[in-house]
């Protein structure tokens, strides 16, 4: 049995996959609308700042167990040199490590404010979102105008093959793959098939610095605009020229955060500066990249092309995971389990988003999509499933490296909403 096999795929996901046939939603915003309580909508700036300033303060506690892990050992070990090689061999390594990956989660956290404050969602002045967002994100070294910019263009148009801007899919002709109609299976893994080692590969390479890439070259971005573009470009294709300012803006935060960033380094000194900054970063990295991976790249979420998209069907292609536990629900503010809501109502702050899970639902019915499967398992799975998709069809879904779509549209004669 392979490694990921004893990882049971989620109930709701396999409800999914059973149906194996996929009726676009016809659903009502006004509905929607409707089944949303009015206090869900309120944006209190005290409130979010409160939320902030919490996730602030266990930044720095966190930071500061960092700082004594070392001296601690030391403290306690020192007069038992038996112990010591144990404690430098396995404890030491295994507190590192469980440090890194919390900040990680905390790390990501400031991104997760920072994306709720460009949706103007923590209060309903914009310059206090402007502010806060520049600072959070700024901190973990996102250009927070440039990516706020790029970000709405991904709500207006989340999963149109035409318009999307964000972990856009392969199709056949990218790959080069023979015509569907005549090609065979071998056809498919003398092209596609790869090594589980390389697979891994491909996957650090694209948690660790896949954003970073993406930013810099808008790395797997819709091949609409030209090649190699980037976020910090004021001339990107990306921005309309009332934007440029705001992206330059974004860019001396950068530079500034750099800065500061040495000098700390010339202070505590750059290993302090890799354990207490960069390894951290690079953990938030992977939780971020696994988190909207996932949101949207899944075997039985399709997309959409002409005019069988629409806002509501591009906001249900999305799916609501209970990733990393309550993990994703404190540090990570519910990016993960209510995107879904989220998709609907961008503006109303990520506290009340579980309330307004809870009240669609019923309105969405089969439509909303939640699955339960675990994090490593849906991460290796839609990874290696969602390979590529057909350059034709107005609806179309993922295909696996066989060449086989685990759903199939059928497109009713009703008319869309």
């Amino acid at each position: 049995m392979a490694w990921f096999q004893i990882f049971p795929d989620g109930p709701e996901y396999e409800a999914r996959r059973r149906k194996g046939t996929f009726i676009p939603p016809d659903i009502s915003l006004k509905q929607l609308r409707d089944a949303v309580p009015k206090h869900l909508t309120e944006r209190p700036t005290s409130k979010s700042l409160y939320y902030i300033l919490q996730h602030i303060a266990i930044t720095v506690g966190v930071y500061w167990l960092g700082l004594h892990i070392d001296s601690t050992l030391h403290k306690f070990f020192i007069t038992h040199p038996e112990r010591k090689l144990l404690a430098d061999l396995f404890l030491r390594p295994v507190l590192w490590l469980s440090y890194w990956s919390c900040q990680g989660f905390v790390f990501a956290g400031h991104w997760c404010l920072g994306h709720e404050a460009g949706h103007n969602a923590l209060s309903p002045f914009a310059a206090v979102n402007a502010l806060v967002g520049m600072s959070l994100h700024t901190f973990v070294l996102t250009p927070y105008h440039s990516w706020a910019i790029s970000h709405g263009h991904h709500h207006k148009s989340t999963n149109n093959v035409h318009r999307d801007v964000t972990y856009h899919p392969l199709t056949r002709n990218d790959l080069k793959l023979p015509d569907g109609k005549v090609a065979v299976k071998l056809d498919y893994l003398q092209i596609l098939e790869e090594t589980p080692a390389y697979t891994l590969y491909k996957l650090f390479v694209r948690n660790s610095i896949g954003f970073q890439l993406y930013l810099i070259r808008t790395r797997k971005g819709n091949s609409k605009y030209p090649a190699g573009i980037s976020h910090y470009d004021p001339k990107s294709p990306f921005f309309q020229p009332s934007q440029r300012t705001s992206v330059i803006i974004s860019n001396a935060a950068i530079l500034l955060m750099l800065c500061l960033l040495f000098t700390y380094g010339m202070r505590a000194g750059f290993s302090a500066l890799g354990a207490h900054y960069l390894i951290p970063w690079l953990f938030a990295h992977n939780w971020i990249v696994t988190s909207t991976y996932l949101q949207h790249s899944d075997p039985t979420i399709p997309y959409y092309r002409k005019d069988q998209w629409t806002f509501a069907r591009g906001a249900l292609a999305t799916v609501d995971r209970p990733l990393f536990g309550w993990v994703g629900r404190v540090l990570l503010h519910n990016i993960n389990s209510d995107h879904v809501a989220h998709h609907f109502f961008p503006m109303i702050p990520f506290y009340n988003l579980p309330g307004v899970t809870e009240a669609i639902k019923p309105v969405l019915g089969e439509y909303y999509n939640y699955d339960s499967t675990p994090v490593i398992w849906a991460l290796w799975r839609s990874f290696t499933q969602c390979v590529f998709i057909e350059d034709e069809g107005d609806v179309v879904f993922f295909k696996n490296r066989s060449g086989e779509a685990m759903m199939e549209a059928k497109i009713s004669s009703g008319s869309a909403l």
